[in-house]
């Protein structure tokens, strides 16, 4: 269960601590799209991403959105946001991570990733060796396939709150 287990847990993708990221050797910060910078049924990204982005910049991290929807469904974001991506993802399978470790020049050390989901975010974030973080979801609407991933979330999340090492709202960094 330790491969579910984030590294990070915020509230939201405005509330994690990015200096103590860059503090800690983080050089690329890899976000999921759906429910973690935007609901489903957004179309481009809000003024909010924008200014966030531009801090990141600021700070030289390396930006790039990573997700499993297609390309017509995340190009929007990459184009208006300038950055790089990766889109069709297949997360939480290694192949795409790997190719941006490849084509950046980046150690496993150096990576974070945040994101909604346990089982593709966070997980494949863990296999990776990347720093894992979590968000709570921003909308309660989700893709159809997402709704099992969910289930199974709910699952393991109820495993951990037994252990007492995870609690839902209660955040770490």
């Amino acid at each position: 269960m330790n491969q579910f287990f984030p590294d990070i847990y915020a509230k939201d993708i405005y509330k994690i601590n990015y200096k103590k990221l860059k503090e800690n050797g983080i050089k690329c910060l890899i976000f999921d799209l759906d429910n973690t910078l935007v609901p489903i049924y957004a179309t481009i990204p809000t003024r909010k991403i924008k200014e966030l982005f531009a801090y990141l910049d600021d700070l030289n991290f390396k930006v790039i959105i990573m997700s499993n929807s297609g390309k017509k469904r995340v190009s929007p974001f990459k184009e208006t946001l300038n950055i790089d991506s990766s889109y069709s993802s297949c997360k939480p399978f290694k192949k795409k991570y790997k190719k941006i470790l490849k084509m950046f020049n980046f150690k496993d050390t150096e990576v974070a990733c945040i994101g909604d989901q346990l089982l593709t975010d966070i997980w494949g974030a863990n296999r990776m060796n990347f720093t894992s973080i979590f968000v709570d979801k921003i909308s309660e609407e989700d893709f159809i396939w997402t709704k099992f991933n969910r289930f199974i979330e709910k699952l393991i999340l109820k495993s951990f709150e037994k252990k007492g090492s995870f609690s839902k709202g209660k955040y770490y960094d």
